[in-house]
């Protein structure tokens, strides 16, 4: 038996919808000016240029309503959160930085039981196990030096508790959303309201693309770009992020 130097971390897990069996979260995917009016409003042309993609670490996702309990882990088992957890239904403001912006996005769970390599799209939603609504949380004012200087924005988007998401629901229950409003409120007000028809890069020519890039495999989770209207999050602020028909999550930024 292998004798690890450092006690292990249980994995990051999320809840699915209407069972007591939880989804392990293995690798995090996101895919970067995926609607139109966003690339517009981040600078961008958005006539249909491949995808791009960055990560997040798997540990910054988490269920909002469930939180994330002190030393990580698995929500389900490891009691309420301390110290250093994240307090159900809430999300950190994050250190070191000056401006917190929301992006709502479609999240796609990964399922089978093999890896996933130069998938064909017309194959990929075979791979797709379930969806859910997720925010990826960007230090908008890091990214913007980042860019500037021609250096990587990991910090910007893969800080601690950077994508909180709602409970996962199986394709076999859901279907594959194509079309459906994707919303986002800020203390009761719009702030992104959208359309999943406006991919400029549909779920499964993601996940065919990816498949290129790198060895899919279950548990991989993908977020699939944001509408427009991103904008800042302040201490206090109640955000609300629902796609119609397929899931809904609240948090309060503290």
């Amino acid at each position: 038996m292998t004798s690890l130097a450092l006690p292990t971390v249980a994995a990051s897990t999320l809840p699915i919808e209407g069972s007591a069996e939880r989804w392990p979260i293995r690798r995090v995917y996101c895919v970067g000016r995926n609607y139109a009016d966003h690339a517009r409003e981040m600078g961008s042309d958005p006539d249909r240029e491949p995808p791009f993609f960055f990560s997040k670490p798997a540990d910054a996702v988490y269920a909002a309503s469930e939180g994330i309990p002190a030393g990580g882990g698995d929500a389900a088992s490891s009691g309420a959160a301390g110290a250093t957890g994240v307090a159900p239904g809430t999300t950190p403001y994050p250190p070191r930085t000056e401006e917190l912006h929301h992006e709502v996005e479609l999240v796609v769970a990964i399922g089978g039981d093999r890896e996933l390599v130069d998938l064909d799209p017309a194959a990929a939603l075979d791979a797709v196990w379930g969806y859910t609504v997720g925010i990826d949380l960007t230090r908008r004012d890091r990214q913007a030096v980042a860019k500037s200087s021609g250096r990587p924005w990991d910090l910007a988007k893969g800080f601690d508790a950077s994508g909180p998401v709602g409970a996962l629901v199986p394709a076999e229950r859901l279907g594959h959303p194509a079309a459906a409003r994707i919303h986002l409120e800020v203390n009761g007000a719009t702030r992104q309201d959208g359309d999943l028809d406006q991919q400029i890069w549909s779920v499964p020519e993601i996940v065919a693309e990816l498949s290129r890039e790198i060895a899919l495999r279950p548990g991989d989770l993908i977020f699939t770009g944001t509408p427009a209207g991103v904008g800042p999050l302040e201490r206090g602020d109640a955000v609300r992020a629902t796609i119609e028909g397929v899931a809904s999550l609240e948090v309060r930024v503290v």
